[in-house]
């Protein structure tokens, strides 16, 4: 697995990264060529890492906030592989033409099915990302999608963990 490190207001020492290499190994059972990104920040006294691992066309993502980078790195790892193990089935099915993701894999935990309880319709109006942060936080939602009218393109502006907003827009 490929490892990229990012850092934000911290410095991470080559102990660290090591750690975090040999950690990361127990993701190998799931994935022949990956890419891990760990993403480290300082946030007052505590730590925030982000792990992303990308393989073919999926991505796994966790985030984890620590008095402890290597705590944080543990729940973020923890994270993916309950991901992986929740998902089986489905990612299965997907990359069964793809690769070996689950060679040797025995999953203990029971499938979920997921179903759609409600589909809900409305009317996309044009607005500006602060039009629809209002719009979002007068309905009182995590997230609202709206069509940006500056790129007339669907964009979902949403709350982050931290209270700063986010917006998600389609790439071309």
């Amino acid at each position: 697995m490929t490892t990229v490190f990012q850092t934000k207001k911290i410095t991470l020492n080559e102990a660290f990264q090591e750690k975090a290499a040999k950690k990361l190994q127990k993701l190998d059972r799931f994935f022949d060529d990956a890419t891990a990104t760990i993403k480290v920040s300082s946030l007052k006294d505590k730590v925030v890492m982000e792990l992303t691992v990308k393989y073919n066309s999926l991505i796994f993502r966790a985030e984890s906030m620590a008095v402890d980078k290597f705590d944080a790195l543990d729940d973020c790892v923890d994270t993916i592989i309950r991901q992986i193990r929740k998902n089986k089935t489905r990612l299965e099915k997907r990359l069964h033409q793809g690769g070996d993701l689950f060679v040797g894999f025995e999953d203990d935990v029971e499938e979920t099915d997921s179903k759609v309880v409600k589909v809900k319709r409305f009317i996309v109006k044009p607005m500006d990302v602060e039009e629809a942060i209002l719009e979002m936080e007068m309905l009182g939602h995590a997230f609202f999608m709206f069509r940006n009218a500056d790129t007339n393109e669907i964009n979902v502006v949403y709350r982050r963990k931290d209270g700063q907003y986010a917006v998600l827009e389609p790439e071309m």
